[in-house]
């Protein structure tokens, strides 16, 4: 099994007698389930060995939303392909957290989602830069429209987005509800006023910086209603 650990960062482990009735594991491995473990690290290439486990919290979307279930999975998909074993990433393991604590609540999970991979980007360094030109390198003034340059994973400013790059433009609300996004913690409650166009441009935004980063299209983002 693979597990994302706070400490020691992904974890490809082997837990011997997990099924049986009387183990060291208090009770079945579900995904997304947070445990407290207790393993041997193996020195080679061997999986390491899980010797002790204690269910901490189980994974609970919200009621009736197979959207949020599905935020859940695209959580675990991103962990999975966007980090390397024995990587500790614990900025990472905690937006996580908040993450799928976001996923459990009465609210859409645009934010959770979108909050989710502004963490994951930061963290594996392949953030975008929001703030200023990927060409002329000016900053980018508040109420001013942007546009975003997948291949350069960047923003460029009206005076340097020509034709050819093919860039998509984004507008000065859109770009002013990432920053908030960027400047909030993730598991900050409260929701951020969000309009559908804004919404809309911030989601191709962010899928293009994530599929970009993986090399394909996320499997399980299709099935996330935002």
């Amino acid at each position: 099994m693979t597990l994302f650990t706070r400490d020691f960062g992904k974890v490809s482990a082997l837990a011997k007698g997990a099924k049986r009735l009387k183990s060291a594991f208090e009770s079945g491995f579900d995904l997304l389930a947070r445990c407290r473990v207790v393993f041997l690290h193996k020195s080679t290439t061997a999986l390491d060995l899980l010797t002790e486990s204690q269910l901490l919290e189980r994974f609970h979307p919200r009621a009736g939303s197979l959207s949020h279930l599905y935020g859940g999975y695209y959580v675990a998909e991103l962990l999975n392909a966007l980090t390397e074993e024995d990587d500790p990433h614990p900025l990472l393991y905690d937006a996580a957290v908040a993450g799928l604590e976001h996923l459990g609540r009465d609210e859409s999970p645009f934010l959770a989602v979108t909050r989710f991979e502004l963490a994951v980007l930061f963290e594996i360094g392949q953030l975008p830069d929001f703030y200023s030109c990927t060409i002329c390198h000016s900053d980018i003034a508040p109420g001013h429209p942007g546009r975003f340059w997948v291949s350069q994973s960047g923003l460029i400013c009206s005076n340097c987005g020509r034709s050819e790059y093919q860039p998509s433009e984004f507008h000065p609300g859109s770009l002013a509800v990432l920053h908030q996004l960027l400047q909030t913690e993730a598991g900050e409650p409260g929701e951020i006023p969000v309009s559908a166009q804004q919404k809309k441009e911030i989601r191709r935004l962010m899928t293009a910086a994530i599929s970009h980063v993986l090399g394909r299209r996320p499997k399980t983002l299709s099935l996330i209603t935002m």
